[in-house]
């Protein structure tokens, strides 16, 4: 596989029906996690640790920074954060897939110089099933 550019790897959210690409991301990531549960007993072969299969909470989780292109990306990503607002996101990975589902934004923050434009930081945890498309 040959490699791939970031600007590739998009993050929209949902907006009016359509998913939207949320302006200006420099910087994004995707994680994907699973607790564990250990049944690990007295009897477990050679005293190694056993994890039950299927059994623990997954979880996605999606950072991002960069800067907002109009102020009604602003305000919509803004709005759901203090609203408390779960809404779909849809994360683009080139040559790999779609991962789609309800998100919650869990930190936001804004910082800018003195002589250069306000940025955000993103933070996103998911928030029920996630789907999985194949480009």
């Amino acid at each position: 596989m040959a490699a791939q550019k970031g600007r590739d790897l998009l993050l929209k959210v949902e907006d009016g029906g359509s998913y939207a690409t949320v302006a200006g991301l420099r910087t994004k990531r995707l994680s994907f996690n699973a607790q564990t549960v250990d049944v690990t007993d007295a009897q477990s072969s050679g005293r190694w640790r056993e994890l039950l299969a299927g059994a623990g909470v997954q979880r996605a989780s999606v950072t991002g920074s960069g800067i907002f292109k109009d102020q009604a990306s602003d305000a919509l990503v803004r709005s759901a954060f203090f609203g408390g607002i779960i809404l779909d996101w849809q994360m683009v990975v080139p040559d790999f897939g779609t991962v789609t589902g309800p998100f919650q934004i869990t930190a936001l923050d804004y910082s800018g110089a003195h002589d250069g434009e306000v940025q955000f930081e993103l933070s996103l945890e998911s928030a029920g099933a996630l789907s999985f498309g194949a480009l």
